[in-house]
């Protein structure tokens, strides 16, 4: 299974490519797509709507996994990364693809398991889940990563019926720290 990833914003979107084979997971591609500010918003749009589509009809995913909306103290901010969600998800569902979506803190306790983990830990442990020796990812590529791979855990664990931390365990064993 082909899942992409994407960390949505107006500025910078992230964008995550994996392969998910069972226990393998593979990088397939990462990268971010980078807006000027002074460009308007709908041309930014456009540009997120058409890379993000260049990479589906490339890598062919089956499954799209996407952040939810963070809502901070800037409520414009709020809205401008709506937008670069309400396309993202737009491009999808015109490729065909399932939609999937993941809160921050539940894409930080899939793969680090901390809810409150920092970027800094989230790029380890892709780093290490994706064996990309050390490699210096961008923190929006990192995230868009972490995004598609916590999609992959999830996956898994719905098609085992099994969610308790036994099977987990069988399922992760590079994940236990010990």
């Amino acid at each position: 299974m082909i899942i992409i990833g994407i960390d949505p914003g107006t500025i910078v979107t992230g964008v995550g490519i994996i392969q998910y084979s069972g226990n393998s997971l593979k990088r397939l591609y990462s990268g971010v797509i980078n807006l000027s500010s002074f460009k308007p918003i709908p041309k930014r749009l456009e540009i997120i709507y058409k890379e993000l589509t260049t990479l589906i009809r490339k890598y062919k995913p089956d499954e799209l996994a996407i952040e939810t909306a963070f809502y901070g103290k800037n409520v414009q901010s709020a809205m401008k990364i709506g937008y670069a969600r309400g396309v993202s998800i737009l491009v999808g569902i015109h490729c065909g693809l399932n939609i999937s979506e993941y809160s921050p803190r539940e894409v930080k306790k899939s793969v680090v398991g901390k809810g409150s983990a920092s970027k800094q830990q989230v790029s380890y442990m892709i780093n290490s889940l994706l064996s990309l020796k050390n490699e210096k990812l961008k923190a929006d590529e990192s995230d868009a990563l972490a995004i598609a791979v916590c999609h992959s855990f999830r996956m898994k664990n719905f098609k085992s019926k099994k969610n308790n931390w036994k099977s987990f365990i069988e399922a992760f064993p590079e994940r236990v720290i010990g």
